[in-house]
């Protein structure tokens, strides 16, 4: 099995919507773009070193226990990066990772972008976002007196909704 690396750019959210309320100007968005940075199946969210996250100004949201190859740790988690990648964007939260590591996407942003790994050609693959090979699901509460309901996989386990059993 190889490894997938990507380029990224991860922008302050917070600065974007200080500038959208003229507070700051657009000048003063901080952004940065990364390379080869490891697509990391093991990983559940956006994982940065301290200096990409100060280039970054941002914000401590919680510390949190982790567990590393070393065991548990505590580590601390940073708000409203928004990431950009292969057109698609979204903000979420960032791990710091202890000193100098190096930048790792986890599935949790991969899937909220629509985006998936594939390891036989060794790179990321945008899902659809029109027609019924749409990776987005609308969960919607269902009618009273459906009470016997089955699990339903669409696409390839990505999404999970539920419909009425014929049961």
């Amino acid at each position: 099995m190889g490894k997938v690396v990507t380029t990224l750019t991860i922008t302050n959210r917070a600065d974007q919507s200080a500038a959208a309320r003229g507070l700051i100007p657009e000048a003063q968005i901080r952004s940065i773009a990364l390379d080869n940075v490891l697509i990391d199946t093991g990983a559940t969210t956006l994982c940065l070193p301290p200096q990409a996250i100060a280039q970054l100004g941002l914000d401590l949201l919680k510390e949190v226990d982790v567990i590393t190859a070393a065991g548990l740790k505590k580590a601390r988690i940073f708000q409203d990066a928004k990431i950009s990648l292969l057109g698609r964007e979204g903000t979420f939260e960032c791990l710091e990772l202890p000193g100098e590591g190096d930048p790792l996407l986890g599935v949790f942003p991969l899937e909220a972008l629509g985006i998936e790994l594939d390891l036989r050609n060794h790179q990321l693959k945008v899902l659809p976002t029109e027609s019924n090979q749409t990776y987005l699901t609308l969960v919607t509460r269902l009618p009273p007196g459906n009470a016997n309901l089955r699990l339903v996989l669409h696409g390839s386990l990505r999404t999970i909704f539920f419909q009425p059993s014929s049961i």
